[in-house]
């Protein structure tokens, strides 16, 4: 197969567009260094007309918004899905494990719940607190003054609360609670749970003039046409080409591998037009990794040479390995409080959670380590298809019968549309080396590139986390008066845990260390292997949190863009 190689030499090339991708655009970018941004997917604006989704409503939909051609509904801005056609992944024997690609411009940043919270002082110290796993090689003061300028670059709203292990920042003004959210603050408190404001980067106040505030339509899930939330390709990646940043996009680009030469240190990556299907090189100065845990570890795992044998930055046969996801469970319940409605209030809101519940628990008195939030839902936003209450369960529980069609139905909806309420459980799982993504040596995708196979279980510590998470939303239900819904999964079911990776938040395939023996990279990101070579994205982790990833994600990506220019001005790479 005939190769183009290209004869522009980019000082980085950065391969994904997501979080840590854009964050590393944006900073190398306005340091004056010509970038190269590789992505699988398509361009994406969501201020484009032609993609715009935001302000539709499930009736301007054929399917009434119902969810049957994108799997978190009609509306949903993500162009990828669990299964990508043509990108297929394997399964050990007993795997579950579920991959999420979502193939566009900005990646997961377009369609995330923007739920943007820090990791505290003990999630970087995990072996020293309970003797899990092992330590990050840096702590929370050495990411904290990247923190405090990721809050004020992007913006985030919440309320500083002076709690040990959920670091404050700077603020925006959250929104007021909701009906339903004051219910669930009741019902938390009763059983001694915490409930503080949300931390969503979603602005409630203008912080440049690039971006737009928030009018609460409450349709973040599409990408924002006024980039009143945070998406990697509105916040980061196009600002960095306004400001005069030299930038150029790969898009459709699906990156087969890293090139290097006969010392070892990249030289460039290859890469597979999606439109002509022919095979493209890119030269650089730098490699940066940002396609996310699971694709960075793929393409280092396929990337073998004389020189890497194993795979590029592989030499600890570490790549792939201490895979991990945060762990879920989800329940909801009715509350008759909150039947009968007044609609006479506009409670639309962001679309998002404006209150949660931070860990609160001793793991010395339970039986799992680490912990998890709680997030809720409910409210009367704009239903889609499919939308409603449970007749069995409004039968079983009042007696009453509901549905039909006409006037009962209408009736039936305004009755009980609001009265139910739901938890999300995110909590964190444990880095185990026996979970690990490698390379499937009899698959290759639809462009020739291997493809990885999983091998993914749960452990009973996360198994009791889930049954923690269902007793604990069983009782705040029946603290607001209300009734489960459903059947509460016992352990023949796990717990209700979801199966790894439904949460999307996979990490832990490249992670960081001091000892090259033991980890990928060092506490910058850098390959031990061949130093012009990063790893921007959630691989580099050593642990989760009971915290969603990608406030870190982006705070180490600058951390390890500022420190790719000071090497380069040194000359060190």
């Amino acid at each position: 197969m005939q190769i183009k190689e290209s004869s522009e030499i980019f000082d980085v090339i950065i391969v994904g567009s997501g979080a840590g991708g854009g964050m590393a655009t944006k900073q190398l970018a306005d340091a004056g260094l010509n970038v190269a941004v590789v992505e699988a997917g398509p361009f994406f604006d969501p201020a484009d007309p032609k993609t715009m989704t935001q302000l539709k409503q499930p009736y301007d939909s054929p399917r009434r918004g119902a969810g049957t051609t994108r799997a978190f509904g009609e509306w949903d801005m993500s162009w990828g899905d669990w299964e990508v056609d043509g990108e297929p992944y394997t399964h050990a024997e007993g795997t579950e494990f579920r991959w999420w690609r979502a193939r566009m411009l900005g990646g997961r940043t377009n369609h995330w719940g923007r739920i943007s919270l820090r990791f505290g002082p003990k999630d970087f110290k995990g072996k020293t607190r309970d003797g899990h796993g092992d330590d990050w090689p840096i702590g929370y003061e050495d990411v904290k003054p990247y923190y405090d300028k990721l809050d004020k670059l992007i913006g985030v709203f919440g309320t500083n609360e002076g709690r040990e292990n959920d670091p404050d920042g700077f603020f925006l003004p959250p929104p007021k609670p909701r009906l339903h959210e004051l219910f669930y603050i009741n019902g938390a408190k009763k059983a001694n749970i915490p409930v503080i404001p949300g931390r969503l980067s979603m602005l409630t106040k203008r912080i440049n003039e690039d971006r737009g505030v928030c009018f609460y339509c409450g349709q973040c899930g599409r990408s924002c046409q006024i980039y009143a939330d945070f998406s990697a390709g509105s916040c980061l990646i196009f600002p960095a080409q306004k400001s005069g940043g030299q930038v150029k996009l790969f898009v459709n680009s699906m990156v087969r591998e890293v090139l290097t030469n006969e010392e070892g240190k990249a030289t460039g990556v290859s890469y597979i037009n999606k439109e002509d299907r022919k095979e493209y090189t890119l030269r650089g100065k730098v490699v940066v990794l940002a396609a996310s845990a699971c694709s960075s570890a793929r393409i280092l795992l396929n990337s073998k040479s004389k020189q890497h044998p194993n795979g590029l930055g592989n030499s600890s046969d570490l790549v792939g390995r201490y895979l991990h996801d945060s762990t879920g469970a989800s329940a909801a319940g009715v509350i008759p409080g909150l039947m009968n409605r007044k609609t006479s209030y506009n409670e639309d809101g962001v679309g998002g959670m404006h209150v949660y519940s931070p860990w609160w628990g001793d793991n010395s008195k339970l039986d799992f380590p680490r912990g998890y939030h709680i997030e809720v839902w409910g409210g009367m936003s704009q239903p889609n298809y499919g939308f409603g209450w449970d007749p069995n369960a409004m039968n079983k529980y009042f007696g009453l019968k509901s549905g039909g069609y006409g006037e009962s139905l209408r009736d039936d909806v305004k009755k009980y549309y609001g009265s139910v309420i739901g938890f999300g459980g995110r909590g964190e799982g444990l880095a185990v080396k026996d979970n690990y993504c490698e390379i499937d040596p009899t698959t290759v995708d639809e462009y020739g590139i291997p493809v990885l196979k999983f091998n993914y279980k749960w452990s009973q510590y996360e198994k009791n986390q889930a049954k923690h998470m269902h007793d604990t939303f069983e009782e705040i239900i029946h603290n607001m008066g209300g009734h489960y819904l459903g059947e509460k999964p016992g352990k023949e079911q796990d717990y209700g845990l979801h199966k790894p990776g439904e949460i999307i938040h996979e990490v832990g395939t490249t992670r960081m260390g001091d000892d090259p023996k033991t980890s990928v990279t060092n506490k910058f990101q850098q390959l031990h292997d061949a130093d012009n070579v990063f790893i921007v994205d959630a691989g580099v982790f050593v642990s989760q949190a009971d915290k969603n990833c990608t406030w870190t994600i982006m705070a180490l990506s600058w951390r390890a863009s500022d420190y790719i220019i000071e090497q380069l001005k040194a000359q060190n790479i």
